[in-house]
């Protein structure tokens, strides 16, 4: 009938994109690792590349889940092949999936490992000591000013820690929608809800360590405002001897 054509149709086009996609979500996922091999070595470039490509294909994720869904409610009833053609679908994304949150942990690891290196950098420095007064002025300068590219460099870890952790649990999520499509399917259940588990300590872990930055990024904010008071004192200092040299 004209109706069992159109649904045919429709389900044909709706499973050549999802296809497609997974394809795009393989490739991707090929190319972040590929990334994370050189991310330390490579510099902020590659880092800001790994970031960008994740959180893409963190998207591509969410939209195939959907056309997922839109493939099992438009699948011709009684069409066993057209249900072996899904469940393949369903069954490629459930890997793929697995593999893009395997590189997801291994980022959020590496962002973590930066942001305590750069909290361990900043509280090893030390202040100016009393008998390093000359040549303060400009030392104190360059020290506020590393300060402030410190603090800068360490918002821009956090907003990507933050945003990491938004699409891991986008991805926990997406795997508790598969756990509810395929609940008559207990092997790929008791896999996806093995992902949902260890998702959920990544992120925990993730949040411990955004409130561990938080406390830094106020240390180090304290530590600018101690070093301006250096600043001042030292200017007074300065001025009560030019005061009383002029006076003489």
């Amino acid at each position: 009938s004209l109706l069992q054509e159109t649904t045919m149709t429709e389900f044909s086009r709706t499973a050549a994109v999802v296809a497609t996609n997974i394809q795009k979500l393989v490739q991707n996922v090929s190319s972040m690792q590929r990334m994370l091999v050189h991310v330390d070595t490579q510099g902020e470039g590659l880092r800001q590349q790994l970031r960008q490509l994740q959180h893409y294909t963190g998207q591509l994720a969410r939209d195939t889940a959907t056309q997922l869904k839109q493939l099992a409610e438009s699948q011709p009833a009684g069409d066993s092949g057209a249900k072996l053609q899904r469940e393949r679908l369903q069954d490629e994304f459930t890997r793929v999936l697995d593999n893009f949150q395997r590189v997801q942990r291994e980022a959020a690891d590496r962002e973590r490992e930066g942001l305590a290196a750069a909290k361990q950098d900043t509280e090893v420095e030390k202040l100016p000591g009393p008998g390093e007064v000359q040549g303060m002025g400009q030392s104190r300068t360059q020290i506020m000013l590393e300060e402030e590219e410190k603090i800068n460099q360490l918002q821009d870890r956090e907003k990507s820690m933050r945003q990491l952790e938004s699409d891991i649990t986008d991805v926990n999520t997406i795997f508790k929608d598969l756990a509810t499509m395929v609940h008559e399917q207990g092997d790929i259940v008791d896999s996806i809800e093995s992902n949902i588990e260890s998702t959920s300590v990544q992120v925990t872990t993730g949040t411990e360590q955004l409130r561990q930055a938080s406390v830094y990024q106020n240390k180090a904010r304290r530590k600018k405002i101690i070093l301006a008071l250096i600043g001042l004192v030292i200017l007074a200092i300065l001025i009560a001897i030019i005061a009383t040299q002029v006076s003489n």
